[in-house]
């Protein structure tokens, strides 16, 4: 703590501080600038992340799905659904299901004994647990479990349920006092029968027969699906489900006779596909185009944490907005990319399908220069086109070809992660770590440097001042009791007089 102006009655320490406040004002341009080149990277950032997003919609805009979707109805909706890939045919199809494909299941024929508070070798069970499931293929898959001392029932069906390589699932009912052992799979594997045996789970260990009461005769279940297809193919499922022509049949129950399913263009999705990549490259264009427009405010650089404590929120909220209007404007990375992107639109297709360019299926760009090139769609053209040549919308959108017939979203894919790549270098990504990876992360760098040394300066020249003021200080002491003596002479002189 420093105390000044005790001889010379000067307010020491607000002079220093007001003058400490001039020689701080170089500083605090430099943490300003530092600030703005901040705002400067995060809206960088802000529009790499609308691009992202535009990049990953791309992607969607490549499949068959996005132009040809399928919509399916069904006669009987509660028994038999479908869907279809962009390659399934139109038409109608008559599935007749007859009985559906279910789990085996056992349960214990009596209830049980056993303490499930004790452990297993405490109740003299000892040795390995042992069944037999079945692949793919009809062949025999033997599992064993070992019963360790401490195990109790519980931990037994634990090892049996958290076993990866086996179909089954034991489950102890404390109502019924009895066990449960199912397959977690449906349909029948043990196609073999051998010695005359099909059950699903095969077993002769008398810990299952004994303890649990399980019997083999016992077991329900395990059967295939069975149904018609178009009155003709009888087949079966393992699963509730089958595909045919690019068409997968879910089935949930039996049908009563045949249920029609008719499959068709679902253009309102394809539609509704189209138009949100649409929306979405708009608020792009929106933003970059916005960001060109936007007034700069020379007179109203980032606030300093001083003028802020005097400043109301909704004061600070105004300066700001003007602060940071226009901090992307005269970008050559946004204005070059804006306009790449609009040419990779304009450019025609010259491929196998029926439309080279996209006012053809009814996309234009937008009259208003001020929009910037955003696009507008006439819905019924659109919509005209995915009805009768969904594969050419397709062909006109999406081809890898680097020739003439590149499709349209591969050239705007080119442009975008061609600007994603200059405004990255520029401004960095979120995950950089390091000031050193992008241009503004090293003029950040570099300014950070000079703030510390210009601190280390400021220190020092707060020190020099207070040195002055205390050598004032002294010399004024020294006056004072000089004074003194002075008049303290004078006065006993005067009185021996």
């Amino acid at each position: 703590m420093r105390i000044g102006g005790l001889a010379s009655g000067i307010d020491t320490e607000s002079i220093i501080k007001d003058l400490m406040q001039a020689e701080r004002i170089p500083l605090n341009k430099l943490e300003q600038d530092k600030t703005k080149l901040e705002w400067q990277r995060d809206a960088f950032r802000d529009v790499n992340k609308l691009l992202s997003e535009l990049d990953n919609m791309m992607l969607d805009m490549k499949l068959s799905s996005t132009y040809n979707s399928k919509m399916i109805s069904s006669t009987q909706s509660d028994a038999v659904k479908a869907t279809a890939n962009a390659g399934a045919s139109n038409g109608t199809y008559s599935i007749n299901v007859s009985q559906l494909a279910t789990s085996a299941i056992n349960v214990s024929e009596n209830e049980l004994t056993l303490n499930q508070d004790q452990t297993l070798h405490e109740q003299g069970i000892t040795e390995d647990v042992v069944f037999t499931t079945f692949d793919k293929e009809g062949n025999a898959q033997t599992h064993t479990y070992q019963i360790n001392e401490g195990d109790k029932l519980s931990d037994l069906f634990k090892k049996i349920n958290d076993d990866k390589d086996s179909p089954v699932r034991m489950t102890f009912d404390e109502n019924a006092n009895k066990v449960i052992m199912e397959t977690t799979r449906t349909g029948k594997y043990n196609t073999k029968a051998e010695n005359g045996i099909d059950n699903e789970i095969v077993f002769t260990d008398s810990f299952l027969t004994d303890s649990l009461h399980l019997s083999m005769s016992e077991e329900k279940g395990g059967e295939n699906a069975k149904f018609t297809y178009n009155n003709a193919y009888e087949t079966e499922s393992r699963d509730n489900q089958y595909s045919l022509n690019g068409v997968t049949f879910q089935f949930y129950d039996t049908t009563d006779g045949n249920a029609t399913l008719t499959v068709n263009n679902d253009v309102d999705a394809s539609v509704e596909n189209i138009m949100k990549f649409v929306d979405k490259y708009n608020e792009i264009v929106e933003t970059i185009n916005g960001s060109q427009q936007e007034e700069k405010y020379r007179d109203f650089p980032p606030l300093t944490e001083e003028q802020k404590k005097e400043m109301t929120e909704r004061e600070i909220e105004l300066w700001e907005e003007k602060a940071k209007s226009g901090l992307l404007k005269g970008e050559s990375s946004l204005t070059n990319g804006l306009y790449n992107m609009r040419q990779s639109w304009y450019s025609s297709v010259n491929g196998e399908g029926a439309f080279s360019s996209l006012t053809e299926i009814g996309i234009t760009t937008s009259n208003n220069y001020l929009d910037g090139g955003k696009l507008v769609v006439d819905e019924s053209k659109l919509r005209e086109a995915l009805t009768e040549d969904p594969e050419s919308v397709q062909k006109l959108f999406s081809n890898s070809s680097d020739g003439e017939d590149r499709g349209l979203i591969n050239r705007l894919e080119d442009a975008v992660d061609t600007t994603m790549a200059q405004i990255s270098q520029r401004a960095g990504k979120a995950t950089d770590t390091s000031l050193d990876n992008y241009t503004l992360g090293k003029r950040m760098k570099d300014i950070d440097s000079r703030i510390t040394n210009f601190e280390r300066r400021l220190e020092l020249t707060e020190a020099r001042y207070w040195r002055q003021f205390s050598e004032m200080e002294r010399a004024i002491s020294m006056m004072n009791q000089q004074s003194s003596m002075l008049m303290s002479n004078f006065g006993s002189g005067m009185a021996q007089g």
